[in-house]
């Protein structure tokens, strides 16, 4: 099975996620500042744990998937950013190609360390993942935070639809 590899930043440890993650997830997930622009619903523990077990699941069939990241000057745990293919039912130019995601804890947003996050995990799949040429995300429309993230790291809009219930904006970076 494959596992995360370990990435490392000015500030940041990603590193593949381990079960003692699991309650810190629960909390990040069961957070209503967290979800706010993502369902908008706080995840009960048993929603929380399934998600924690797909990012193992995503490394093994599709050989990338989601880092825990943690701060590098204590251990903290920061969030979780990563790839998925999570079978959305999306246009085919948005569900062949790895989606990015970011998801910070609330006291922990707004010092950048998603920008740093992002930018780790996009410098690795266009190292290691040579056939993706472009990456996608979705962000829900007004979540101006990670509006700014996605084109900070290079991801470009290029279309809209509507995803559950919320308006979203598709987004697609070019490697290079």
């Amino acid at each position: 099975m494959m596992i995360a590899p370990t990435l490392v930043t000015d500030r940041l440890v990603l590193r593949h996620p381990e079960k003692d993650d699991a309650e810190a997830s629960f909390a990040l997930w069961s957070d209503p500042a967290t979800v706010r622009f993502i369902g908008g619903k706080p995840s009960d523990r048993q929603d929380a744990w399934l998600r924690f077990l797909r990012y193992p699941g995503l490394w093994s069939y599709l050989g990338y998937g989601y880092w825990v990241a943690t701060r590098r000057s204590d251990g903290a745990f920061v969030g979780e950013i990563g790839f998925g293919e999570f079978g959305r039912g999306l246009a085919a130019d948005f569900s062949d190609r790895p989606e990015a995601g970011w998801v910070i804890r609330p006291d922990m947003a707004g010092q950048g360390f998603a920008t740093e996050g992002v930018r780790a995990i996009l410098s690795w799949v266009d190292s290691e993942r040579p056939e993706y040429a472009d990456t996608v995300c979705m962000i829900e429309v007004g979540n101006t935070a990670s509006e700014r993230v996605a084109e900070k790291v290079g991801y470009r809009p290029y279309g809209q639809t509507i995803y559950q219930g919320s308006e979203v904006a598709l987004y697609r970076r070019m490697r290079g």
